[in-house]
């Protein structure tokens, strides 16, 4: 396989997308399929932000294309990444200049409640910042449901378990057409959990 392909997987803060991508990447482990994780928040944490980038997506652009090279250079083709509002259209450019433009995206949107975010939020966010993040799941949560494009496959995750959720997402890319209904190897990851 020579073209580079993306599965995207965004959606609001609390929705689980961490878990997913790594429950999926277990799948592609255990049916021996070759792929990279990235989690995009990552790529632009810099403080303070560039002057002439203050919403540093020229910072994670620079940093996915770097990345993505070293992963080429080894001969990947398939990559997971996460980031909220990565399946949005405005994003595409970002993944063809850093993976070319041929590259294949397959957009996923992880949707849940303001309930089911919010306790998930609280759960995790043990720092300042939980109120803050609050207002931006709410906030994303509504400019996702309103401009997510028309080939983006959603996937609600209320009340669901990650390795489900994971075989759906999987399924929906389809690059290992056995290992949604494959049961993973033991010592290859960690026990199955919920979304959190």
């Amino acid at each position: 396989m020579d073209q580079a392909e993306a599965l995207l997987i965004g959606g609001r803060a609390g929705v689980g997308k961490t878990s997913v991508a790594w429950e999926v990447s277990a799948l592609l482990r255990a049916a021996e399929v070759p792929h990279c994780v990235l989690e995009g928040d990552y790529l632009g944490q810099v403080h303070p932000a560039p002057p002439d980038d203050p919403h540093r997506s020229a910072v994670t652009e620079r940093n996915l294309a770097a990345l993505w090279s070293n992963f080429a250079d080894l001969g990947h083709r398939r990559l997971i990444y996460t980031n909220t509002v990565s399946v949005l259209t405005g994003s595409e450019g970002m993944f063809r200049r850093a993976m070319g433009e041929d590259v294949r995206l397959v957009r996923v949107l992880l949707t849940a409640s303001d309930a089911t975010t919010g306790e998930r939020l609280a759960g995790r966010e043990l720092g300042s910042e939980l109120e803050a993040e609050l207002r931006g799941s709410l906030r994303k949560a509504r400019l996702l449901d309103e401009q997510a494009p028309q080939d983006t496959v959603r996937v609600p995750t209320d009340g669901r378990d990650v390795p489900g959720i994971a075989r759906e997402v999987l399924a929906a890319v389809g690059w290992a057409a056995a290992a949604p209904d494959a049961e993973r190897p033991r010592g290859t990851g960690p026990a199955p959990h919920g979304v959190g």
